[in-house]
């Protein structure tokens, strides 16, 4: 079928893109060039959606060549769409250059470019960026949020969301979910309940999405009662309402409940996915329910193969290795179906350090080294397993070994929430401006506690 005016042949090309024929919709474009027909900037902006859910930067780069040829590049809609490609394909310096390139750029424009600097990496230059705006609406603050929540930046998302708040921005059912994550990965408690508070105030009905960032952060603050509650009202469950309950029983240690919970999952008729098989493993883990979490691997490895990732054959050796069960374990290894990273290794020595097995954390340790010379938890772990060990003249050895080879450990840190207020804490830390105080605390709790075990 020919086309013979841009109207109708923008129109096919459309159906064919909001339908998912992305490859038909790219070669129509091709077929209505031929055909004599001018594209628009809309016929330009419909396959350029193609083109990215194509993945195929030579396509876009050919659409890119064609809009400059008609003089196009300076259209703010076509504009947009170039930068919003290249910004999805990571090619941060050609989405730049169409940026440029644009002229009158508004709020989409500058959301695509920020969207593309916070997918690759580059906060600066997004936070740069969204600071020139010459206006903002809260699709390019939920962008900043939620590029802030995922670079781990959890008190910039924060403040952004505090900050959008004060500039009188309406936040929507997707600013909540990414400050919710930010919140929880802090441990601030009393934050997440005020935002909790604002989710509701200016939502009125929390849909599925916040939902589940409620029953999530709640679970990963300790508090599994309210994260119990939010599940509760969620109307439409899916599956990672189910996901979000089933790994907060699990990180809380109550995997029995998190056994429960599948089964009720499964009555609904919803199939486990991988977070799902994940969760349930981590949860039998750490209770120490061992058949039953092999019996779950087993099924899903029968039922549902394309759901088990290396994280789950992981999880099986840690499951083994932390029930003394160290024959299944290196069993488990030897029958894998690809070749076990460090992380294998690392849970088998986990298990060593436990119930104190020294020769075989000694034997999986060289075979860490020989994967990774420079690995310094593997010699953290042999140097811990030596010390449950009571064997200190070997921990000696080891600890020594690390200062000579110079590798660094990972200092660890604590933190504690008081007053709506995150405080943390690293491992002989000097730093926190009342550390004084604290230390002479710690030092008369101390003191009371060998009192006590003097008099008794």
């Amino acid at each position: 079928m020919s086309y013979r005016d841009v109207v109708s042949a923008t129109a096919a090309i459309g159906a064919l893109t909001h339908s998912g024929r992305h490859r038909d919709a790219v070669a129509l474009f091709s077929r209505i060039l031929g055909d004599g027909v001018v594209p628009n900037e809309f016929t330009f902006g419909t396959t350029l959606q193609s083109a990215s859910a194509l993945r195929d930067l030579r396509v876009g780069a050919q659409l890119h060549a064609c809009v400059a040829k008609l003089g196009l590049c300076s259209n703010v809609f076509v504009g947009s769409a170039l930068v919003d490609h290249y910004a999805k394909m990571g090619a941060v310096r050609e989405a730049q250059g169409a940026f440029q390139d644009t002229r009158e750029r508004n709020v989409v424009s500058y959301t695509a470019l920020i969207a593309g600097f916070l997918k690759n990496g580059m906060f600066g230059d997004a936070a740069r960026l969204f600071r020139c705006m010459p206006e903002r609406n809260v699709i390019s603050w939920n962008a900043m949020i939620g590029g802030s929540s995922k670079a781990g930046l959890n008190e910039e998302a924060l403040n952004l969301f505090l900050e959008m708040r004060r500039e009188g921005v309406r936040p929507s059912e997707s600013t909540f979910p990414c400050v919710l994550t930010s919140v929880a990965n802090a441990g601030a408690l009393g934050v997440g309940r005020s935002i909790h508070a604002s989710a509701i105030k200016f939502l009125g009905k929390l849909d599925v999405f916040v939902g589940n960032s409620l029953v999530s952060f709640y679970a990963r603050c300790g508090s599994l009662e309210d994260s119990v509650l939010a599940f509760k009202k969620i109307k439409k469950k899916n599956v990672v309402s189910w996901n979000a309950l089933i790994c907060g029983y699990a990180q809380n240690g109550r995997g029995q409940e998190a056994l429960d919970a599948f089964s009720r999952m499964k009555a609904t008729g919803l199939k486990p996915d991988s977070v799902t098989l994940l969760g349930l493993l981590f949860g039998c883990n750490h209770a120490g329910l061992v058949d039953e979490g092999y019996s779950l691997f087993k099924t899903a490895e029968m039922e549902q193969p394309g759901i088990l990732r290396p994280e789950h054959y992981a999880c099986m050796v840690d499951l083994f290795s932390r029930a003394k069960r160290f024959v299944d374990a290196k069993q488990f290894l030897e029958n894998l179906p690809f070749e076990p990273g460090i992380g294998f290794w690392k849970s088998l020595i986990g298990g060593c350090q436990i119930h104190w097995n020294r020769e075989l954390a000694e034997s999986v340790a060289k075979h860490i080294h020989v994967l990774d010379p420079k690995d310094t938890s593997s010699y953290i772990l042999l140097s811990n397993v030596y010390s449950a060990a009571g064997s200190w003249q070997d921990m000696s050895i080891v600890r020594r070994e690390i200062k000579e080879k110079g590798l660094k450990r990972i200092t660890g840190c604590s933190w504690i929430e008081v007053q709506n207020k995150v405080h943390v804490f690293f491992n002989g830390d000097c730093r926190h401006p009342q550390s004084d105080e604290i230390y002479m605390i710690l030092q008369s709790c101390l003191g009371s506690e060998e009192d006590e075990h003097y008099l008794v």
